[in-house]
């Protein structure tokens, strides 16, 4: 008989197969290892990775911080920012203001998604850099310019856009006389804002004197003219006849083919100056006319008023197209 096979000792050596075994199992729980606390910042831990529905998942769900979200920044609208309670600056109001952000920044719009918050229903729309804002402020509110006045509108216009102004009493005094230096200041607001210097050759007007940058801007564009004696006569109220001479002489307006018929309009056509009859008729036919109480009554030897002033120059920006017209009885269409 063989002689039988002796029993297995503790310390016999690991057979391969062991080995390959137990090698495999220890890298096996490195990399598990390895890889739970590499992802330990995301919220993983090893129960988790036992976790059937986490695993299952191709890629983890790295949540949002609220630093990631970026909230839209609008014009005029200031953002709200979500704090974030690990960030100390945060919860200190110690945030940058809107007015530090670059300008390009603040005008860009970015597309809603489902971790951008909408914090306002201004936020709700996208506004473009090319898209334009109202910058037209609102007319001034007069005292002594009710609204019923005849005048109304045409002075709403003009005052909105600061070609003519009111008094320190909040009054416009519609009815109130216009001279030839005031004239000359509300042309200069109208039609050219640029400064027409401080000389001028007139003998009456004294290097002091407030509206020689607006006379000299008046001349140098065709509205106004001096008088032969080299005087501008400035504190002299200007008459009704001379406002619409020198609308049409600075817009440079035709005379039409027939003047009298034009001016067959007027129950006063015979008080109209000779030198201004061909002007007065084409103020007339280009609708630069505005007559109250009655279209057909011209008074062109009649001191011009405030209103009477802004009506007409309202007419002369609507006809250089830089206003829309407005309807009104008082503006003389021609026959």
């Amino acid at each position: 008989m063989h002689p039988s096979d002796p029993e297995s000792s503790p310390n016999n050596t690991l057979g391969f197969d062991e080995f390959i075994g137990i090698l495999v199992a220890f890298v096996t729980i490195g990399i598990i290892l390895f890889w739970a606390f590499s992802r330990k910042n995301a919220n993983w831990n090893i129960t988790g990775l036992m976790s059937p529905s986490q695993t299952s998942s191709a890629s983890p769900i790295i949540p949002v911080t609220p630093e990631q979200v970026v909230p839209f920044i609008l014009p005029g609208v200031k953002p709200t920012v979500i704090p974030s309670p690990t960030d100390e600056k945060t919860l200190k109001g110690e945030l940058p203001p809107v007015s530090n952000l670059d300008p390009n920044q603040q005008l860009q719009a970015e597309e809603p998604s489902s971790s951008s918050p909408i914090t306002t229903k201004e936020q709700s729309r996208v506004v473009t850099p090319s898209e334009k804002l109202p910058t037209i402020p609102p007319p001034l509110a007069f005292t002594d310019v009710p609204a019923e006045f005849w005048g109304r509108r045409f002075i709403d216009v003009l005052s909105s856009r600061g070609i003519i102004k009111g008094f320190p009493d909040y009054s416009f005094r519609p009815n109130q006389p216009v001279n030839r230096a005031e004239f000359a200041a509300i042309l200069q607001q109208a039609f050219d804002k640029r400064n027409g210097g401080t000389s001028t050759n007139f003998k009456d007007i004294s290097a002091e004197f407030w509206a020689i940058p607006a006379i000299n801007q008046s001349i140098t564009t065709g509205f106004l003219k001096g008088y032969p004696d080299k005087t501008f006569k400035p504190e002299q109220k200007i008459p009704r006849v001379q406002v619409l001479v020198a609308l049409v002489s600075g817009l440079n307006l035709k005379v039409p083919p027939s003047p009298a018929k034009v001016l067959s309009i007027y129950k006063d056509a015979k008080d109209i100056p000779k030198y201004a009859i061909d002007k007065v008729a084409a103020a007339t036919e280009n609708r630069l006319v505005v007559n109250n109480p009655n279209p057909q009554v011209l008074a062109p030897n009649q001191e011009a008023t405030r209103a009477e002033v802004t009506a007409m120059v309202h007419q002369a920006l609507v006809r250089m197209g830089k206003l829309q017209p407005i309807e009104s009885q008082s503006i003389v269409t021609a026959p």
